[in-house]
């Protein structure tokens, strides 16, 4: 019985051995400094929208995500890591990229997201890289012209679960209706079978889905500013401060403005100089 206890004794101290052991090996993702691991692994983890055209779209014949944000993040993986710098891609939605980002799933998040007093609570964003602006999208011929129209018909206006839009509208339009979709994708499959009058976004989402469906067209200008961000976990500084720095050396060689024309040069009614001010 006694040598019994004493090796239950022995087991007991060892499994508490290990657990301090791993305890005090193992780091709260806040203390990590992202910045020194992705210069170690040449790699940057960005979280990417996959469904929403001309920023980041997957394309089913490759199966690779493509678009302004996806080109502009490979850029400044490269400016900051060099040559041999590599972007990962992790698919992201407005409603799961905030918490990916703050359980350590990726890096950063570059996915058309506006830079909001309400967001800057949690995490911290970069310099503006895309200057949008929110506006409707809907069918041609349609009695919507602007967000007021949307009002006075009290009509129901689509959006996206974890987008700010939605709540811009509410403000402006209040006697609209409102249905909140998953993502992008269905929000339009919506819009085109009667579900609503509108859908609401930012002007540069929008233009990607007019570009996609000729017979619905951008229209009542922008009622709300929409500058898009690069965010990052609170405690990054460096790591910001280094996005924010390759962002501006892009703006210098003209990088930045290649990839812009790369995706927007035939869309109609796009502002370039709205969109890339500084």
């Amino acid at each position: 019985m006694k040598k019994l206890m004493r090796r239950l004794g022995l087991i007991v101290a060892l499994v508490a051995l290990t657990v301090v052991v791993s305890s005090c090996g193992s780091k709260p993702l806040s203390s990590r400094n992202v910045l020194k691991v992705d210069q170690q692994s040449k790699t940057i983890t960005w979280g990417v929208k996959a469904d929403t055209r001309l920023f980041g779209l997957l394309d089913t014949k490759d199966g690779k995500i493509k678009g302004f944000e996806i080109d502009l993040a490979k850029a400044i993986t490269k400016q900051m890591l060099g040559p041999k710098g590599k972007a990962k891609f992790i698919q992201v939605t407005s409603s799961t990229r905030m918490p990916m980002l703050k359980n350590g799933n990726i890096d950063a998040i570059i996915a058309t997201m506006t830079n909001t007093p309400e967001r800057r609570k949690q995490v911290a964003f970069t310099d503006t890289y895309f200057y949008a602006g929110q506006s409707l999208l809907v069918k041609k011929g349609s009695s919507i012209k602007n967000v007021k129209d949307l009002n006075q018909q009290k009509g129901t206006v689509l959006g996206v679960v974890g987008s700010d839009s939605v709540e811009n509208v509410a403000k402006v339009a209040p006697n609209a209706k409102v249905l909140q979709l998953t993502d992008y994708a269905q929000a339009m499959t919506a819009l085109k079978s009667g579900q609503g009058q509108a859908l609401t976004t930012d002007n540069g989402i929008l233009y990607g889905m007019s570009v996609q469906n000729p017979d619905y067209v951008v229209t009542g200008g922008t009622f709300v500013s929409e500058p898009y961000g690069i965010a990052v976990d609170k405690p990054q500084t460096p790591f910001r401060q280094g996005i924010n720095q390759a962002i501006a050396e892009l703006r210098a060689n003209g990088q930045y403005q290649k990839i812009l024309h790369k995706w927007f040069h035939n869309v109609k009614g796009f502002d370039y100089k709205e969109a890339a001010k500084e």
